[in-house]
């Protein structure tokens, strides 16, 4: 028999509202203490230290309006943060600070999270649904110019950018973007020239989020629906159907694959985080704490394996932190 899914290790309450993004820094030196950043429908980010389990900080730079997504340049200090106010903002926390020191005005009021990628020192490239609804922006930060414009053909009717992902082969490789579109798409773009590579259609319903493996060359995506969609890319940079998991109740709203690329996570409108192996998606548990939809999930980057946490954030304003599968 199976073992029973774990209890959380702990949970972390005082948002006071629905929890909609995570992402953790825990990969500094001692004495370095990890902190878990997460996002708010109320427009708060909390700063949250994991090891008194308390808030050190809370922002607050989006006019009280829901924070979507929340990532860190380089360390804990310098943080970027999106928000339904159409504003990305850059916040420096050093040495006790908690000021935006720069904002980005997206135009856009979808759902859709930015994404961010170092491409050098000191650079990275970020990117956002743009103004016209079908279209993206790459931007490179932090001098805010513009990289490129990314619009489908006419004619192609792929609907809204639902979920971004950026990423690189290595880091003298060309960054390349994929694109889950609210016709069930997804789509890998080259940015230099500004075109499609390669489109798949995978889902029936509008992509809601997607992770992607750039070592195994392999990606998973989610909808409304009941099913998980495995798709590959081949050397000829054609995006194919690598298989589908069933799942029993539908709605995902979150996918994220471990650092280690070992496992991977779902955060499901069935109020439930489901644990695969990423290798051929076996399902390994099921966490099920929370009494509302699980908006987020997101992986620690502890250095040390056995100190890695999952994290899951949802409407019912908790955060419930886990400990599974840390000798993997």
């Amino acid at each position: 028999m199976a073992a029973p899914p774990p209890d959380p290790q702990f949970v972390l309450r005082g948002t006071s509202a629905a929890v909609h993004t995570l992402h953790f820094s825990c990969g500094g030196q001692e004495p370095d203490v990890p902190v878990l950043f997460s996002g708010s429908e109320n427009g708060l980010i909390h700063v949250w230290n994991l090891k008194t389990h308390r808030v050190d900080k809370a922002l607050d730079g989006h006019g009280r309006k829901s924070v979507c997504w929340v990532e860190t340049m380089d360390g804990k200090d310098r943080l970027l943060s999106q928000g339904r106010d159409q504003k990305i903002c850059l916040w420096d926390l050093a040495e006790g600070r908690a000021s935006v020191t720069d904002s980005v005005f997206t135009e856009n009021v979808g759902f859709c999270r930015c994404s961010l990628l170092k491409v050098a020192e000191g650079r990275w490239l970020m990117a956002m649904a743009a103004k016209a609804l079908d279209e993206v922006q790459v931007l490179e930060l932090p001098s805010k110019t513009s990289v490129c414009t990314l619009k489908p053909e006419a004619g192609a009717k792929l609907g809204m950018p639902m979920c971004l992902k950026l990423w690189q082969i290595n880091c003298g490789s060309q960054p390349l973007l994929l694109a889950g579109y609210e016709n069930g798409s997804v789509v890998l773009w080259n940015l230099s020239m500004g075109k499609v590579l390669s489109q798949l259609f995978c889902h029936q319903e509008p992509v809601m989020s997607l992770d992607f493996d750039s070592e195994k060359a392999k990606g998973i995506s989610g909808s409304s629906e009941r099913v998980l969609s495995i798709w590959s890319l081949n050397e000829q940079q054609n995006l194919q159907v690598h298989t589908t998991h069933r799942l029993v109740n539908s709605g995902i709203s979150d996918i994220t694959i471990r650092p280690d690329k070992k496992i991977l996570a779902t955060a499901g409108w069935d109020h439930r985080i489901r644990v695969f192996g990423w290798k051929k998606m076996k399902p390994l548990a099921v966490l099920d704490y929370h009494t509302a939809t699980v908006h987020c999930v997101s992986f620690s980057d502890h250095k040390n394996p056995s100190e890695r946490l999952l994290a899951a954030g949802s409407k019912d304003h908790r955060i419930s932190i886990w400990s599974i599968y840390t000798q993997t």
